[in-house]
């Protein structure tokens, strides 16, 4: 959030102003800051993101985080060949890759999991070795939502035989970045259903 300055100050007036005459008599600077802010100790929504077993190992010529590394705009694992190299020798079966019956699966198992649970899915990509959703779960905890999702996503491909394997077919754990303001939960949502190649964006 920017800091407040003098012409930004005598626009705290006009947000009264708005509450009674509405969003158009404010000017677009104060519109913005007032969607950049979020009076609650939880987030708006999540950016979650989770992978396929076996894909995007340490080393990986795009970067990879561990607990050491995994603060947004702080350096990624470097990439290195040798580690990357050594790490796929040491996968215990091969790396998984979803097919679009599979793909299709995941998604419908998800869309259900939040309808059940009633969290709100603003957007969601199935792709063939990673999943992305933005989800809005309250003071629900992410690390249980993301265990819920990948659970009801295995159950349902087991059910429509369409994985077979007494393994999962995630990587362990995941992403879960939180979108504290309006500004954050747009980016996250555009970079999920349009943004997938591009870098992620900053989430302030």
């Amino acid at each position: 959030m920017e800091e407040i300055d003098s012409d930004l100050a005598s626009e705290h007036g006009a947000i009264a102003t708005w509450l009674f005459f509405g969003a158009k008599s404010l000017s677009l600077r104060a519109q913005n800051i007032m969607k950049q802010w979020n009076d609650s100790v939880y987030p708006l929504a999540y950016l979650i993101t989770f992978r396929c077993y076996g894909t995007w190992l340490h080393g990986d010529e795009r970067g990879s985080v561990d607990i050491f590394h995994n603060t947004y705009g702080t350096p990624l694992i470097a990439p290195n060949r040798t580690l990357n190299e050594f790490l796929s020798q040491k996968l215990k079966r091969e790396a998984v890759a979803l097919d679009t019956k599979q793909r299709t699966i995941v998604e419908i198992a998800i869309r259900e999991t939040c309808e059940i649970r009633n969290w709100g899915l603003l957007a969601i990509n199935v792709r063939t070795n990673h999943v992305h959703l933005v989800i809005e779960v309250g003071s629900k905890n992410p690390n249980q939502v993301l265990i819920a999702i990948k659970a009801n996503a295995t159950r349902q491909m087991r059910e429509k035989d369409v994985w077979d394997s007494t393994e999962t077919p995630w990587a362990e754990k995941g992403s879960k970045r939180w979108l504290w303001n309006e500004k954050n939960v747009e980016s996250a949502i555009d970079y999920v259903i349009n943004g997938q190649g591009d870098d992620l964006p900053k989430f302030e």
